[in-house]
């Protein structure tokens, strides 16, 4: 019996979080025994479409059992996902909700189903972390993604749920890439209004965005350049060998592990084509904060001691 075939469709090959996606993808696909093949989206939507579409259209014996993909536009492909679930190809749609996918399920035998992380949870986590670290409040200069990706806005609102009165933000927007984060904290130092902020943290909704955020502001010839370079980092994804890494050396003060969604959607996958177990609707990864919450507290303590 030939293996099942799995197409994986992320974002880029450049972003921490979308690397980690594959690398834990194919050691998954590894273990439960499909072939996986991965196409990278580079941040285009249009590209991505024309992507799924190549292997959807492509003769039957070379069409995988189905597709996963994180949307790189700002829609979900609904067509495209109805052209694979007519070729019997199974669908699944990573860190975004989509309306059709009910439909689907309800159209075809196909297993259609939704994995995502709960973006709002990071929010609230990110709003915690900074309230440990923050006892006294302070002006935070906040890195979040484009104005178009939903899940920027999803951690933004969970930040407002958990962050206290007390601290104030400043927000810059940035492209999920530590030198898109760059080239936004150097525009702001620039504008008049950031003169005289005395900034107390920098949370980022990416690590590769607070890594960007700190080569900002080592660059700058600012009067509190030094002093900037002393307060808490935060930010999320806490892969092993990045996020992780940086809070382990002291660059990051605090991160959010998001664990990678793709694996599971594998496992769901593989489950259905081996035993027939139809995934859910819709399932949801559960992330946490590294350090955890009682660490970042203790800390805050002691250094309020000294």
């Amino acid at each position: 019996m030939a293996k099942p075939r799995l197409l994986l469709s992320v974002l880029n090959d450049v972003n921490d979080f979308q690397i980690e996606q594959a690398k834990s993808s194919r050691q998954t696909a590894a273990q439960v025994g499909v072939d996986l093949e991965i196409v990278f989206a580079q941040d285009d939507g249009i590209l991505q479409s024309q992507q799924l579409l190549h292997h959807i259209q492509s003769p039957a014996g070379a069409r995988p059992n189905g597709i996963i993909f994180e949307p790189a536009g700002s829609t979900t492909l609904p067509h495209v996902a109805r052209a694979a679930a007519k070729e019997g190809i199974g669908w699944a749609v990573l860190s975004r909700d989509a309306e059709y996918i009910e439909e689907l399920r309800l159209a075809f035998s196909v297993p259609a189903f939704v994995v995502a992380s709960d973006h709002q949870e990071i929010g609230r986590i990110q709003g915690r972390q900074l309230a440990a670290l923050l006892p006294r409040g302070g002006i935070v200069l906040l890195i979040q993604g484009p104005s178009h990706s939903r899940s920027a806005t999803l951690r933004f609102e969970g930040l407002m749920e958990t962050k206290p009165e007390n601290i104030q933000l400043r927000t810059v927007r940035a492209d999920w890439s530590e030198a898109g984060a760059t080239k936004a904290v150097r525009s702001w130092l620039d504008l008049s209004t950031s003169r005289g902020i005395d900034i107390t943290a920098v949370c980022a909704q990416d690590d590769s965005m607070a890594m960007g955020a700190r080569k900002a502001l080592e660059a700058t010839a600012h009067q509190l350049r030094q002093s900037w370079l002393q307060i808490p980092f935060l930010g999320c994804d806490g892969t092993p060998k990045t996020g992780q890494e940086w809070v382990r050396q002291g660059l990051l003060a605090a991160t959010v592990f998001i664990p990678p969604t793709a694996p599971a959607a594998i496992e769901m996958f593989a489950d259905f084509l081996r035993n027939g177990v139809k995934p859910p609707q819709r399932a949801v990864t559960k992330s946490r904060s590294i350090p955890d919450l009682a660490t970042l507290n203790h800390k805050a303590k002691a250094a309020t001691i000294r």
